[in-house]
């Protein structure tokens, strides 16, 4: 099945871009471009991609407004050049299934969009260990329903540290198969629903301590 996604940027240089790269995997196909919101809300009501991928700063209407309007029709990564923690904390509010900076480079937005459309939630490392960090001194969490592995307390802690898939993958010497699987474990075991959930039980439970 192919992944049909609209890009939503004011910058032409940037949605040829992402096209190139997006339009390169085999299961993804770009259908629409939008230069500002109300023409990224437009078409996203008349197409019904299933992915957006909206930048914040555009003309007559900003990506957080645009996510606040598409959540639940389709699913919308922010990807920005601003990395403010009231973005952050405003597109999660708002629906968005990903929040990533533009800089993060052209895997961990393939990543982003293949985790959209599992139902997870990838954000980029930078903004993840900071935004989790905080939790560290919070009243930690109850504990799993049943204790997790030594691997998969392994791949819980570089989750925490914002790496992804591939990087979890290298650090460890497994396949990245064998990663997903460890991640859906934890996931399943925590009875949390994506990566953020793993990140911030790893934090507020002091399973991660440090940089």
């Amino acid at each position: 099945m192919t992944t049909r996604i609209l890009i939503a940027d004011d910058q032409e240089d940037v949605r040829i871009g992402f096209r190139l790269m997006l339009d390169s995997q085999p299961d993804m196909s770009v259908v629409a471009e939008a230069a500002d919101g109300h023409g990224a809300v437009d078409l996203a009501r008349r197409l019904r991609p299933d992915v957006v991928l909206a930048d914040i700063r555009m003309p007559r209407l900003d990506g957080l407004e645009v996510t606040r309007l598409l959540a639940g029709l389709t699913r919308v990564i922010v990807v920005t050049t601003f990395d403010l923690d009231e973005y952050v904390h405003t597109a999660l509010r708002n629906g968005a299934c990903g929040f990533l900076l533009k800089r993060s480079g052209p895997a961990l937005l393939v990543e982003a969009v293949r985790a959209a459309m599992a139902g997870d939630t990838l954000i980029s490392p930078q903004v993840t260990v900071r935004l989790l960090a905080h939790l560290r001194t919070s009243t930690g969490p109850p504990g799993p329903a049943e204790p997790l592995t030594e691997r998969e307390l392994e791949v819980a802690r570089l989750v925490a540290h914002g790496r992804t898939n591939a990087e979890i993958a290298a650090e460890l010497f497994i396949g990245s198969g064998t990663v997903k699987t460890h991640v859906a474990n934890v996931q399943r075991k925590l009875a949390v629903a994506n990566r953020v959930g793993i990140a911030a039980w790893a934090w507020s439970s002091g399973t991660v301590t440090g940089p």
